[in-house]
Order: structure tokens, then sequence, then C-alpha cells
């Protein structure tokens, strides 16, 4: 990052540490920055490894409730959904059929796609959950340890859909014994 270039409220990075960002706060030396998967980080304003994918310039401050909402509707933008989650191979093109017991009553059926992607999504937003309660300064460590139980036990609940995930590696994982 070029240490004269002055990143305003929006602009999108990328750390090597942290990943994937987007410039929340100016302070005098340094940016707080929303990290996809490690939350809220301040970052000096001349730190040098850091890349710019989208600069926008800075202006004067904004209200709190005025960045709140530009945030949103950038991490909307350009952060929901990045990873890329690929389904497994033997359920390419199929079909999720849900029949009632009832034989009189329309089976409901739809892609196993349409499905699968409502399951990440949903893996996607108790991960951003997972990282605001972990990043609440509000939260006392034991309020935040109460509230991360209550996460790990609906991934959990989750780890029934693993089938449907073609890696390991995005699969849900709950308590281990």
């Amino acid at each position: 990052m070029n240490e004269k270039t002055l990143l305003g409220i929006g602009s999108r990075v990328k750390h090597p540490a942290f990943g994937d960002g987007v410039v929340i706060h100016l302070h005098a030396i340094a940016y707080d920055i929303c990290f996809t998967i490690y939350g809220i980080k301040t970052v000096g304003k001349d730190y040098e490894k850091m890349d710019i994918v989208e600069a926008i310039p800075a202006e004067d401050p904004v209200t709190f409730s005025a960045a709140e909402k530009s945030l949103i509707k950038i991490l909307r933008t350009h952060l929901d959904g990045m990873e890329e989650v690929a389904i497994g191979d033997r359920w390419e093109g199929g079909n999720l059929i849900l029949q009632p017991a009832d034989k009189s009553l329309k089976a409901k059926e739809m892609p196993i796609e349409d499905f699968f992607h409502k399951i990440v999504m949903t893996r996607d937003r108790l991960r951003v959950l997972e990282q605001r309660i972990n990043s609440n300064a509000q939260l006392s460590d034991t309020e935040k340890i109460n509230l991360q139980q209550y996460i790990t036990k609906i991934y959990g609940s989750l780890t029934t859909f693993n089938v449907l995930f073609k890696y390991k590696e995005h699969y849900f994982t709950g308590e281990k014994s």
C-alpha cells in the first residue's frame, strides 16, 4: 500500500494476515478495518504490506449511522458469499424431494443446488454472528463463551448436511468429545 494514499470509509483492502476487509473508521494514524474472518482490527496508515482492492477517497467525517449503513451495503455487495463452496459431484443436477406421509398431499421438489446454497448461506451467517460476538466489547468473556456454545451446538445440529459438501474443509463441526 502506498503510504501517501489516504483511504476513506468503504475502501476495500486485502491484508496479508487478516484477508479481505473494509475500512470503517479513520484515526489520525490508523484505520479501523472490518475483516471478513477476523472482525474489526486497527491497522496503521503507514502499513505497506496491505493491498488496496478499491480505494474510496477520504472525505469529511461521517456519522456512525451513515458509516454503518455504508459498511452493510459494501459487505453485502462485495463480501457476501465470497468463498466458493462446491457441492458434492453426486448431487449436481439432482433434486430434493420432500414427500408428506399423507399421499393426498403434494410433494415439494426443488433443485438440490438451491437447497445447498441455503445451507451454505446459513453457515456463512453463523460465522458472521460468531465474529460479531467475539469482537463485541460490551460482552463479558463469560457471555461470549455462553453464546459461542450455542453456535457450536447449532453447527453440530447441521452436521447432517455435510454429505452435500464436496470438500471436508467446508463441513460443519460441532462439539468434539
